[in-house]
């Protein structure tokens, strides 16, 4: 079984996604793994949400928490947040603080007594639940929760995200669905490669919502496929990120090699959204949403699909099936409509 949930800004408030946390974590009769690069909540989501985390160790189930810290990226990919040491503390269960330095502890996912999996690109925050367009994708497969088990255990025993993310990507079931976990650092380069190769081989269409796209195996391929024109090959960034982007990669000679594919990229129908360009106290509404569309095989998850993406400790399900691929497809050209076409300057 796999139940996934889009989100859009303003298309819901943050207790409507705060039930469906509770209503996941209530549901734990053993064990909860929380892996959160951001967990800040408002008073009334704090409320319910550490309050069912609360009530689950309070009922003997194991609980621990890892959580991103101590790290400073340059603009224009957002900084890292400053998680709520106080509400994480407040819990009163095992908690560990991973360094993001050299790349962040990117992962926003849940595993629940070894047999269901949270997942996708929504961070615990009200402003992420209501103001950003996320995936959140639940998933009820023993095979799977090993998987991404494996991969907290990496994280928790080591403290290091350069180290984490050597975990198999192999298919496992999940209900009637074939589902392949990706992890990174450990898988970050096959990933990209494996979301290139599915770009290429697409003979009808390709979907793309990511605030940026700056990996080289999806850029270039992106780029050669949108300029041979065989396929419908349409997406939405986040346009001050990429904006970002292209400004560092004119200062940088070291990758201003890919600032050509990347204008060509642009070029097709990518919607940009004008969000609240990343500041102290600013609003977070950014394009969020990292899920890709190669024909009938999605890829969605915690990824960004960027080169720092790649070195992140960052999750993604590859699932081919027709229904969700068209599903997720129509998602994204709604949420590109909303938006203007992207502008460079």
């Amino acid at each position: 079984m796999l139940e996934i949930t889009t989100l859009t800004d303003g298309g819901q408030q943050p207790m409507d996604v705060a039930r469906q946390v509770v209503d996941f974590v209530g549901a734990a009769s053993s064990s909860l793994d929380f892996a959160h690069y951001d967990f800040h909540l408002g008073a009334e989501t704090a409320a319910l949400v550490g309050g069912a985390i609360k009530d689950a160790a309070a009922r003997g189930v194991a609980v621990r928490f890892l959580y991103n810290l101590d790290h400073r990226n340059p603009i224009p990919v957002p900084p890292p947040p400053e998680p709520d040491g106080e509400l994480i503390e407040s819990l009163g269960v095992p908690v560990r603080a991973i360094a993001g330095v050299p790349d962040l502890m990117h992962h926003k996912f849940v595993v629940r007594d070894g047999s269901a999996v949270w997942t996708g690109s929504v961070n615990w925050t009200d402003e992420s639940w209501s103001r950003q367009e996320n995936l959140i994708l639940i998933a009820e497969s023993r095979a799977l929760a090993e998987r991404f088990g494996k991969n907290f255990e990496e994280l928790w025993e080591t403290g290091s995200v350069e180290r984490s993310g050597f975990v198999d990507s192999g298919p496992v079931e999940a209900g009637n669905l074939r589902v392949r976990p990706w992890f990174t650092p450990g898988q970050g380069e096959a990933l990209s490669h494996r979301i290139g190769k599915a770009i290429g081989r697409a003979k009808r269409r390709v979907r793309i919502a990511s605030p940026v796209i700056t990996a080289a195996p999806i850029l270039s391929t992106l780029a050669q496929v949108i300029s041979e024109g065989r396929v419908d090959v349409a997406g939405c960034v986040d346009q001050p990120q990429v904006r970002g982007v292209i400004y560092q990669w004119r200062q940088n000679g070291n990758v201003s090699w890919k600032l050509p594919l990347l204008e060509r990229v642009m070029q097709a129908p990518f919607s940009g959204k004008r969000s609240t360009p990343w500041g102290i106290g600013t609003l977070h509404d950014f394009m969020h949403a990292k899920v890709t569309v190669a024909d009938d095989t999605v890829f969605a998850g915690s990824y960004n699909h960027s080169r720092s993406g790649e070195m992140n400790a960052e999750n993604v399900l590859e699932v081919e099936d027709p229904e969700l691929a068209e599903r997720l497809a129509g998602y994204i050209d709604e949420v590109r409509a909303r938006y203007p076409a992207f502008a460079a300057e």
